[in-house]
C-alpha cells in the first residue's frame, strides 16, 4: 500500500492522501515529501551563493559499525537505518560527506517535512533578532504581541518561550485527538475543522489558551510555545517567518534548494513544525551549528546564542530532570529550542521532530548526521535512541575512537549536568 499512495491518475480513493490521513501510515511517507500538495506553503528562498558540500574521496563503509540497541534487529548502523523508516540520511564528518542515501521516492532535491526540527531553525532566527537589538529575551511577550494580554501567556517572557517553561495549558499527547497539539492543527490547517465556527487561525487560538501554572517552572514540551515565539519574532522584526528564515538563515547559509513552511488559512506560518527542506540543506544547517554559527567566513547565527544553548547549569538541568523527557534522554536539557543529551564522547546537540526527523551534532567528533523519516507513529523511544547511538558510534569510529558498550541508565545518579558539557567526564551515568 505504501508504494501505491497517490499512484495513478486519478488515484483510486483508497490511496488518496487527505487532511484526515496524511500523518498516518502508509500515507505519511508520501505526504511528508509532498506536503505543499495538501497544505498551503510559503517559499523560503535561498540566496545566489550556494555552499558546496565536500564529499569524501573514498567514503568508508559505515553500515557494519556495531550499535548497542534497545530495539529489535541486528546491532549495526545499517540495520538501524533500514529498520527505522528512513527516507534520507546524510552523515558529515569533519566537513566531508561520508554517507548520503535516499530511499523510496525520496531524492536529493525533495523537500521533506521537518516537523519540530523547525523549532531549532526558528531559534536561529530569534538569535539573530536578539543580536540586532530587535528582540529582548527577558522582555514580556506582551511587549511584542499585545494580544497575549489576559491569556495564559500573560506574564511570560520570551526566555520562557525559548526554553518551554511557560505555565500555559497545552497538552502534547499525540494519540489524543482532543489534546492541544491536535486541536491547534485544526486551526493551522493541518486537519479539517470539526466545528461550525469557522477557522480564525492559529494566532487567535494561541491567544485563547488559559494558564495552567506559573511561568519559569519545569520544562514541559509545548509546541504552542514555539508558535508563540514565532509570532513574537515576526512582530519584533515586522517580517513574516518565511522571509526571516530566508534572509537570516537560508541565504547566508548557502542553501542549495528552496525550503517551504506551511501556513494557516490566514497566512500565518506554522513555526513549531511546518518547515520542509532537503536533507542536503539540513546537513548544511548542522555543519553551521558545529562551526559555532559560521559557514566559511560568514556568520549566520551569533556564536554566543549557540554557546548559551550548549551551556548547562543547575536551573536548566533541574527544569528538565523532572520532565517526561528525562527517562528517554537521561541527563539531558532543553534550551533555545534545542535538545542536548550526554553522549559517549561529549554532549550531543539534537534537533528533533516526531515521526523520526533528526539533526545530530557531535562537537567532540565533528560529526553531523541528518535523518528524515516516516515512522508509523509520532514517537518511538527505541527508534530514537537507536538512531542517536548509531550516529554516535559512527562519529567515534570516524574520529578513531573505540566502541562504547553498555546501556543508558534511565535515571542518572547525582546532579548530572551542572557544568559545561565539554567539561563533563566521558562514560558518565546517563550517557546515551
Amino acid at each position: 500500500m505504501a508504494d501505491e499512495t497517490m499512484a495513478g491518475f486519478p488515484p483510486p480513493p483508497e490511496s488518496v492522501a487527505t487532511l484526515e490521513n496524511w500523518q498516518q501510515p502508509p500515507f505519511n511517507r508520501w505526504a511528508f515529501q509532498h506536503l505543499r500538495e495538501l497544505i498551503p506553503t510559503q517559499r523560503i528562498a535561498p540566496g545566489p551563493e550556494k555552499s558546496a558540500l565536500a564529499y569524501h574521496a573514498n567514503p568508508p563503509d559505515l553500515d557494519g559499525i556495531a550499535v548497542t540497541r534497545i530495539g529489535e534487529g541486528p546491532p549495526t548502523v545499517g540495520a538501524v537505518l533500514a529498520d527505522s523508516w528512513t527516507d534520507a540520511v546524510i552523515i558529515v564528518h569533519d566537513g566531508q560527506v561520508v554517507l548520503e542515501r535516499y530511499l523510496g521516492e525520496m531524492r536529493a532535491d525533495t523537500p521533506h517535512l521537518l516537523m519540530s526540527v523547525s523549532k531549532s531553525i526558528v531559534s536561529c532566527v530569534c538569535g539573530n533578532l536578539v543580536a540586532q537589538g530587535l528582540l529582548d529575551p527577558d522582555a514580556p511577550v506582551t511587549r511584542y504581541v499585545a494580544e497575549f494580554a489576559d491569556s495564559g501567556y500573560d506574564g511570560a517572557t520570551v526566555r520562557n518561550l525559548l526554553d518551554m517553561r511557560t505555565g500555559v495549558a497545552f497538552s502534547e499527547e499525540y494519540e489524543n485527538p482532543q489534546a492541544g497539539v491536535r486541536v491547534i492543527e485544526r486551526h493551522m490547517g493541518w486537519r479539517r475543522r470539526t466545528d461550525e465556527n469557522g477557522n480564525v487561525g492559529m494566532y487567535a487560538y494561541l491567544a485563547s489558551l488559559p494558564s495552567d501554572g506559573p511561568h519559569g517552572g519545569p520544562f514541559v514540551y509545548r509546541s504552542a510555545d514555539t508558535d508563540a515565539l514565532g509570532w513574537v519574532c515576526e512582530r519584533a522584526a515586522g517580517v513574516r517567518m518565511a522571509d526571516l528564515v530566508s534572509s537570516l538563515i537560508w541565504a547566508p547559509m548557502g542553501a542549495e534548494f528552496d525550503a517551504e513552511v506551511t501556513c494557516d488559512p490566514l497566512g500565518s506560518a506554522v513555526h513549531d513544525g511546518g518547515i520542509n527542506a532537503t536533507a542536503r540543506d539540513m546537513a548544511r544547517f548542522g555543519m553551521m551549528l558545529i562551526d559555532d554559527g559560521r559557514v566559511g567566513e560568514r556568520a549566520v547565527v551569533p556564536e554566543g546564542w549557540l554557546q548559551q544553548a550548549r551551556h548547562i547549569d543547575a536551573d536548566i538541568r533541574g527544569a528538565f530532570s523532572g520532565s517526561d523527557s528525562e527517562p528517554v534522554l537521561p541527563g539531558g536539557w532543553y534550551r533555545n529550542q534545542f535538545w542536548f543529551v550526554p553522549g559517549p564522547s561529549g554532549d550531543i546537540q539534537l534537533c528533533l521532530g516526531i515521526n523520526g526527523q533528526m539533526v545530530f551534532v557531535d562537537h567532540e567528533t565533528r560529526t553531523v548526521a541528518v535523518k528524515l523519516s516516516s515512522w508509523p507513529t509520532a514517537q518511538d523511544a527505541a527508534y530514537l535512541i537507536d538512531t542517536i547511538r548509531a550516529f554516535g558510534a559512527v562519529g567515534r569510529h570516524l574520529a578513531g575512537l573505540g566502541p562504547v558498550g553498555g546501556v543508558a541508565s534511565p535515571h542518572p545518579s547525582g546532579p548530572a549536568g551542572v557544568v559545561e558539557g565539554s567539561e563533563r567526564g566521558h562514560g558518565r551515568p546517563g550517557a546515551i
